[in-house]
């Protein structure tokens, strides 16, 4: 279900991912979390299938969003599809709760593994206390503190018990940047005069903006700046009639050009992929990254990476607009792959360059571990704002943050 216009967009909330072995109690976890019957529950093993994401406020966390995994033991062919999505789940995790019920913990020793490499925060959960006695529950809590390194906390998922304890530790483990990133970050503050030029075209829902206008609009307001806002055939019309030129003009990347000819001297300008492009991931390894785009010749490869999951449109930035302009430049015999939604590769070297989308609808996380895995293998990265910035040769022009 997505959200309602009054919610938290989902790439906006913390994302807790709860892992463990098959009936480990992991959709009884988030039940007992939330207050609510949020996941099916059930004796047979291996319920949960491909990971659910459920958006909830929890009392202290706030907006968040649970992400229930099929278990990390899942065996066979479908078994094996099924792990393999939840270790796709870990690329989106913020924080990670480790469900254990004791035992041998191989498993849980390479899962905590690949938390530490990420570098995310987890939580290891002895859960169905209520079936062991208390000499039980001091054994395996020693038992899974010596061999995973961190003193599990206790729950009874099925009686609601250690549930308080669980959510402080939670609190504990927010990253300490969470929320405090800004969009328009030093750019701009209270009194200044921003300009947002935004063109209503076929990838704008009727009678609504998309995202980024959204959240970078409602910043504004929330920072105390004049906003005025207008589309690319009235940038002159809406320039004329301001008292004073902009401090700031935030634009659609695509009519970068256009607004680069007719803005203000003393005006500083950016676009909104290129702001998203700081909020959501590394602005500075993207711009490292548009370098590449002068080393393109007619047989180069770039992959052209989408959050969002929808059919080509004839306006379409990623699909139309930015291959058209790296054809005009290099040939028509430049190779270019086109991939949306979770569809990224994990094999990226065949590439010589990956332009990914401002990513709003992805979390800063999962956009981060996407540039991770570029730069492992290798591979420049920049965003659409980066590159359309670069192909009409502004980008060391444009603001950043």
């Amino acid at each position: 279900m997505s959200d309602s216009i009054n919610d938290t967009p989902r790439s906006g909330r913390l994302h807790i991912g709860i892992y463990g072995r098959r009936n480990a109690g992991k959709s009884s976890l988030i039940n007992a979390i939330t207050g609510h019957e949020t996941a099916i529950v059930s004796d047979t093993a291996g319920t949960t299938t491909d990971p659910v994401y459920k958006s909830m406020e929890i009392h202290g966390l706030g907006p968040c969003v649970l992400i229930d995994t099929a278990g990390f033991d899942d065996i066979g062919p479908m078994g094996e599809l099924r792990v393999e999505k939840t270790r796709l789940a870990l690329e989106k995790t913020d924080i990670a709760l480790l469900v254990v019920t004791g035992g041998e913990l191989s498993y849980e020793k390479n899962w905590i593994a690949a938390f530490k490499e990420r570098k995310t925060p987890f939580i290891v959960v002895l859960n169905k206390t209520d079936i062991h006695s208390d000499e039980e529950l001091t054994s395996l809590s020693e038992q899974v503190k010596e061999e995973l390194g961190q003193k599990p906390v206790l729950v009874s998922a099925f009686q609601g018990a250690g549930v308080d304890k669980l959510r402080e530790a939670m609190l504990r483990k927010v990253p300490a940047d969470w929320g405090k990133l800004a969009i328009t970050g030093h750019l701009c503050k209270e009194g200044d005069l921003v300009m947002l030029v935004m063109p209503q075209d076929i990838q704008a829902p009727l009678g609504r903006l998309i995202l980024p206008q959204v959240q970078v609009t409602r910043e504004l307001l929330d920072k105390k700046c004049l906003v005025v806002s207008c589309t690319a055939d009235k940038i002159q019309q809406t320039l004329d009639v301001l008292a004073r030129p902009p401090h700031l003009i935030i634009t659609d990347s695509q009519v970068f050009g256009e607004v680069w000819k007719l803005k203000p001297a003393e005006s500083l300008l950016t676009s909104f992929s290129i702001l998203m492009a700081g909020y959501k991931g590394d602005v500075r390894t993207f711009i490292e990254g548009a370098e590449a785009i002068d080393r393109l010749g007619p047989e180069s490869k770039v992959l052209i990476a989408e959050a969002c999951t929808h059919a080509p449109l004839a306006e379409d930035i990623g699909r139309v607009k930015i291959p058209a302009r790296l054809r005009a430049r290099f040939g028509e015999g430049i190779s270019i792959t086109m991939v949306s939604g979770t569809d990224f590769p994990e094999d990226l070297t065949q590439y010589d360059l990956i332009i990914h989308c401002g990513a709003c609808m992805f979390n800063r996380t999962y956009m981060m571990s996407r540039i991770r895995k570029a730069k492992e293998q290798g591979v420049a990265i920049c965003n659409y704002g980066v590159a359309l910035a670069k192909l009409t040769g502004i980008l060391d022009k444009v603001e950043y943050v």
